[in-house]
């Protein structure tokens, strides 16, 4: 096997151990139950990854066929809502582990012998290999989320992070021009990251590192979450209607201290960490009660330039289970001094997700193009649950403003 072939392998192999590493720990009961009706039951997830690579690496790869034709309504995400999964006839831990173990191995007798032919897009350097690793690595981090609501202890280790340091300033002052925003090289970038473009902006200050857990409480003893004007009609709406005092799995311990649930054990709020599990809505809110806002997605991805995240650069791959102290990862900052922008917590932007001028669907038009619109907002940079094989300047996650079981947070921004 070439070097090519044995780094797409590779990739491969790091995310089904990944996938099987988080779940070994549980019980048959664990996977099977659904924890929480926002996600699926974990071993839909299991299954539906194997599903996934059948698809493209053996069905659009290799031309095989189906191995199980109900499969193909079972593991299709967009014919049953995550809530609805738990009723499907899918497969139990015993089989899926089976099942997704089958699966590779035919994976790799085609990879053995495929021609990665440069002028057939799928496969040029090996993209839908990339692809497939990747959306494993995406699921491992929802299952990461599934974990986190499940609320009991989830048996894990993880080394604590570097100890976090005072910043040399609050804010960066990120210069007018132009800039190339996404990508036309990037051998495993999505759809969505291209093509490459150029983006003029003024000038704009954003924050060196992600709004933390100290600042954002700030906010909530303030009175923040009881003041229409910080948030915006639709934010205060939500406010209102879901009952939000407080970023998810925070809780009051009295005399102003307040504890957060991780993986079913309450800590002290480490006040030094980004602020986590919070919406859009509650980002926006902060901004404004900062006299600040958020930063576009382009004002983003120009600040990230140069950001790293290699190894010892930042906090990615679930290291800590949780986001390092701002000021812990120096050697990832951006070429402006923007620290901790590839990984930690997602960072929530201004930005609707919609298409970069001249996008064209590849390879299906399910993973990006219908998500366009209004509807989603644009999150960049990746979270400690993220892989460093995703975690990229370009790359683009998207979610409902009212979302907060995922790890995100945010950054704050202002005009000049």
């Amino acid at each position: 096997m070439g070097d090519l072939k044995q780094r797409l392998a590779d990739a491969l192999d790091g995310a089904r151990r990944r996938s099987l590493g988080l779940l070994d720990p549980l019980s048959d009961e664990d996977l099977l139950t659904q924890h929480s009706p926002l996600m699926s039951p974990l071993v839909w997830d299991l299954a539906h990854v194997g599903h996934y690579e059948e698809l493209w690496l053996l069905r659009a790869v290799a031309r095989t066929q189906p191995i199980d034709a109900a499969h193909d309504d079972i593991y299709d995400a967009f014919r049953h809502a995550r809530n609805e999964r738990a009723k499907l006839k899918v497969l139990g831990p015993a089989e899926a582990r089976s099942h997704i173990a089958m699966v590779r191995g035919q994976v790799l007798d085609v990879l053995e012998k495929v021609d990665l032919d440069p002028l057939v897009p799928l496969l040029t350097e090996g993209f839908v290999y990339g692809m497939v690793a990747q959306h494993e690595h995406q699921h491992d981090e929802t299952m990461l989320a599934t974990l986190q609501l499940m609320g009991s202890a989830y048996p894990h280790v993880a080394p604590p992070a570097p100890p976090g340091r005072a910043l040399p300033a609050a804010e960066v002052l990120i210069p007018a021009g132009p800039f190339v925003m996404g990508t036309d090289s990037g051998a495993f970038a999505y759809d969505n990251e291209r093509p490459a473009h150029v983006v003029d902006l003024d000038p704009f200050f954003i924050d060196t590192a992600p709004v933390t857990n100290g600042q954002y409480l700030a906010f909530v003893e303030a009175g923040g979450y009881d003041e229409p004007r910080f948030w915006s009609d639709a934010g205060w709406a939500h406010r209102t209607e879901a009952g939000l005092v407080a970023p998810q799995f925070w809780s009051p311990e009295g005399r102003g201290s307040w504890s957060v649930l991780r993986y079913g054990k309450r800590l002290d709020l480490p006040l030094d960490e980004p602020v986590q599990h919070v919406s859009w809505y509650e980002a926006d809110a902060y901004a404004r009660f900062a006299g600040k806002r958020l930063p576009t997605e382009a004002e983003w991805e120009k600040a990230a330039a140069g950001a790293s995240a290699a190894p010892g650069d930042a906090n990615l791959d679930q290291r800590h289970f949780g986001p390092a102290p701002v000021g812990a990862y120096p050697g990832g900052a951006s070429r402006y001094g923007v620290e901790q922008m590839l990984g930690d917590v997602w960072e929530w932007t201004a930005s609707d997700f919609t298409a970069y001028p001249g996008f064209v669907t590849f390879p299906y038009k399910e993973y990006s193009q219908v998500f366009y619109g209004v509807e989603y907002k644009v999150l960049r940079g990746g979270s400690w649950a993220t892989s460093p094989l995703v975690a990229r300047a370009t790359f683009r996650n998207w979610d409902y403003p009212i979302r907060r079981q995922i790890f995100a947070g945010f950054r704050c921004a202002r005009d000049v």
